[in-house]
């Protein structure tokens, strides 16, 4: 056995909260269709998965979790403050923005809405290439 020190150990407690959190919003950008109940079941995965973690290690706050929390929260948005929302949180990457929009078609966001939703992502995409 080799003892690992307690700051060491944090920080790769933290490496690895903040990876599996990144890893979380990427699996949900690669969802095709979700319903409302379908969010509401990520919502409580990921409190199951921040309890499990509360009891593995003593790092708080925990990493990226609002990361994750405010993604799952954003598909019930409506029009308007999605395209804020959007402009606001440069965070996601243009993929993760831009299937948020098409999973939200069609269940309360029109196919209008969804061109003016993606012509924003592309807006704040332009200066990126």
């Amino acid at each position: 056995r080799v003892r690992i020190p307690l700051p060491v150990s944090n920080i790769l407690w933290e490496h690895c909260i903040r990876l599996a959190n990144r890893t979380l919003v990427e699996g949900y950008a690669n969802v095709k269709k979700c319903s409302n109940e379908g969010r509401a079941l990520m919502q409580l995965d990921f409190q199951q998965f921040l309890m499990k973690l509360e009891k593995l290690t003593d790092i708080r706050p925990i990493p990226d979790k609002e990361f994750v929390e405010t993604y799952i929260k954003a598909y019930y948005l409506t029009e308007n403050d999605m395209e804020r929302w959007i402009k606001e949180h440069r965070e996601y990457s243009t993929k993760q923005l831009t299937n948020l929009v098409n999973v939200c078609l069609g269940s309360h966001i029109n196919k209008k809405a969804r061109q003016k939703l993606l012509a924003a992502i592309d807006e704040i995409d332009r200066p990126k290439r």
